[in-house]
């Protein structure tokens, strides 16, 4: 590595290179330091709009001669800083990225760039028979769902990003191209490096190619919503429909802090009480057994009204509603940020988990409606705060912390979706012990200089 050069001389070289796709307007710069999350703009000191993957790989090898931190950047989505710039640098925007490569429908499998959304991805497939199942709630880029490792509202049916990536095609610190694997569907070749590079945040290469699984689109699709009297009868349902085999597509939860804001911020009028969204996949005749077994499951733990949503009209307006939770809390206190954080606990110590925090938000007093993925222990908290008060930003913060060190004593997770980021760095120690130096070592292995998205899922380097 080089010596870091000046960010006008480098925007020269890049400019040389590809043109006006290289930029360090303002604007441009200032976009691309923000997200969802509520961390304070951290903008690179370059946006760079790459076509190719031999592209990604020059500019890398060019970074990589001047010591240029190089940041991976999707939709914006991220909520836990994932792609903030934190020591400036070229920011790799892979909106021009965004293709369908080729599609293996006999395979059911599909070849994508990674700066293709889901939405723009299942557009692509509508006449196909096939979909991508993987549902975030945010129109992500399939490239910052793989390195996040994302799951979302399905993934209880059909499993995470980590499930449905067959293979990647990664260029490296050093500019050089690697794939992964094969499209075969199963392999003992090697080292799995999909899986490595799935879910690590940018920090080991940058993700030019994407092979998915993709699933035939149901026969048949019902939704259903029903409310409960309490926290702990709706999480005993969503248990008990997992326990007892359901092939549930879906099966969400919305306190009744959150039922409050997507009534008004939708206009629905759903009964403000704790209550689960369910989804059902398959044949007709599968489908409506699983859903009177699901109704019959929620009627012996109190659920009331269980109501249909069978028309498709009727089921996007109800997961819109759902997919808009963050919004719809932020309606909940006018002028608010959202401090968004999730954890991820077995099914078994759920009700106890999520009981617990939100007592706990009760108790000091923040507004903090809860939307989880409860058929796979997974739930968020959006903690609403005023970020001109200072008590507030740390009341959050300590919640925040209570809430990961409850789950983690529950023999669960930091964060089951949103990924380590900057915000939960000092968690990933506390839960995983030395194995975090076991990930630092695979980081200088990969990226001795620390170029590649650097500050992120851990501080320091490796011990020797």
């Amino acid at each position: 590595m080089g010596p870091r050069i000046s960010t006008g001389v480098l925007a020269e070289r890049l400019t040389g290179m590809i043109g006006p796709r290289a930029s360090v307007a303002r604007g441009v710069l200032d976009q691309h330091g923000q997200s969802e999350s509520h961390y304070q703009s951290l903008p690179p000191d370059i946006v760079v709009f790459p076509e190719t993957t031999q592209e990604v790989a020059e500019i890398v090898k060019l970074c990589a001669g001047v010591g240029m931190p190089i940041v991976p950047f999707g939709a914006g989505t991220s909520l836990e800083g994932n792609a903030a710039a934190v020591a400036g640098g070229v920011c790799f925007d892979f909106a021009r990225m965004n293709k369908v490569l080729s599609l293996h429908d006999s395979d059911m499998d599909v070849v994508v760039q990674p700066g293709i959304t889901r939405k723009q991805l299942n557009a692509e497939l509508r006449n196909t028979g096939l979909f991508f199942p993987i549902d975030p709630g945010a129109d992500a880029s399939i490239g910052g769902m793989t390195s996040t490792r994302a799951s979302g509202t399905m993934a209880v049916r059909y499993g995470t990003m980590k499930d449905n990536v067959m293979a990647l095609e990664v260029v490296l610190a050093d500019g050089r191209i690697i794939r992964t694997a094969r499209r075969a569907r199963k392999s003992a070749a090697g080292y799995d490096l999909t899986r490595m590079f799935v879910g690590a945040e940018g920090t080991l290469g940058v993700i030019t190619e994407i092979t998915l699984k993709v699933h035939p689109v149901p026969q048949a699709i019902s939704a259903a919503v029903c409310s409960f009297d309490t926290l702990h009868d709706a999480v005993d349902t969503a248990i008990s429909v997992i326990q007892s085999a359901i092939p549930v597509a879906r099966i969400e939860l919305l306190d009744d802090v959150m039922m409050r804001g997507i009534n008004a911020y939708a206009k629905l009028g759903y009964r403000e009480a704790p209550t689960l969204f369910f989804e059902f996949h398959g044949s007709e005749t599968s489908v409506a057994e699983q859903a009177e077994a699901a109704q019959a499951i929620a009627a012996e733990h109190g659920g009331h009204g269980f109501a249909w949503a069978k028309a498709p009209e009727d089921r996007s307006r109800l997961w819109h509603a759902r997919d808009n939770t963050l919004y719809a809390g932020l309606g909940l206190r006018p002028g608010a940020r959202a401090v968004i954080t999730d954890v991820c606990v077995p099914i078994s110590r759920l009700a106890e988990c999520l009981t617990e925090t939100r007592r706990d938000a009760d108790e000091h007093g923040f507004t903090a409606p809860i939307v989880g993925h409860v058929g796979d222990g997974n739930f968020h908290m959006l903690i609403l705060i005023d970020p001109t008060r200072p008590e507030e930003v740390e009341g959050a913060k300590a919640l925040q912390a209570r809430m990961v060190a409850r789950a983690i004593a529950m023999d669960g997770t930091c964060t089951g979706e949103h990924g380590i980021g900057l915000g939960k760095i000092d968690y990933l120690t506390d839960e995983l012990g030395e194995a975090v130096d076991v990930m630092r070592s695979i980081k200088a292995a990969l990226d001795p200089d620390g170029l590649m998205n650097p500050g992120k899922i851990f501080s320091g380097r490796a011990k020797t």
